[in-house]
């Protein structure tokens, strides 16, 4: 039992709120201890497992220019662009992004992220969208659109990566359930995972409209205001 010792200061450490590297390191060391590995040993596995991990830190490489488009506009350029579209809401936009990166994740494309996308680019375009419309909004509707914009990224990669038979996540299902004696393939995994991706496309469109829903019902007056000026 005190080999689990690292499970429990990692959610100590989660619940405290401390700094998640620090915590993990900790973590890992501890267990290597307390299970009689020697401190060098322990050293040993955590810096080959980094060096064997280390593509995972790739996106960092990314931060840099992600920077320089948004030092010279891209925000501005991405939400003045959607604002020329008259028809654009931030639950259209959402949905269509929603639909678009889980194909792209189902086809292991990777095209987006929260950084990377999201912040520079589909946010902006959401908020532009609805300020077209809607004029200025409130720092409670603003706080909506960055939750909706952060949730569709985790909707369409979460839940629709497994469609892919080499993934990840797929090869460590068709691995465990192999340890445990069940025969399962990897295209049995992706072809099981395909209701789920279909099914949070649906689901989050539906939450993406509710709030177009929402905004038109909080700013109607704003919206006949803006209709009877056109007339």
């Amino acid at each position: 039992m005190i080999k689990l010792i690292g499970v429990l200061i990692i959610v100590i450490g989660f619940i405290l709120k401390l700094d998640t590297i620090a915590v993990v390191v900790i973590a890992g060391l501890s267990t290597g201890l307390v299970s009689g590995l020697s401190f060098n040993e322990v050293v040993e596995i955590l810096g080959k497992a980094f060096v064997e991990n280390r593509y995972m830190s790739i996106f960092i490489i990314s931060l840099p220019l992600i920077g320089l488009l948004e030092r010279y506009g891209l925000k501005e350029r991405a939400a003045y662009l959607i604002g020329k579209i008259k028809s654009a809401t931030v639950g259209k936009l959402t949905s269509m992004y929603l639909a678009i990166r889980a194909l792209s994740a189902a086809a292991n494309i990777r095209i987006g992220g929260h950084v990377q996308f999201i912040r520079p680019l589909i946010l902006p375009m959401a908020k532009g969208a609805a300020e077209n419309k809607y004029g200025k909004l409130d720092e409670e509707d603003e706080e909506h659109i960055k939750g909706l914009e952060a949730a569709v990224e985790n909707y369409g990669n979460f839940f629709a990566q497994n469609v892919f038979p080499g993934a990840g996540g797929v090869l460590l299902i068709v691995g465990s359930l192999k340890e445990l004696n069940y025969k399962v393939e990897a295209l049995d995994v992706a072809k099981a995972s395909i209701p789920v991706a279909i099914i949070i496309v649906i689901i989050g469109s539906i939450q993406f409209f509710y709030y177009d829903k929402k905004f038109n019902h909080k700013y109607k007056n704003v919206i006949k205001e803006k209709n009877s000026l056109k007339s």
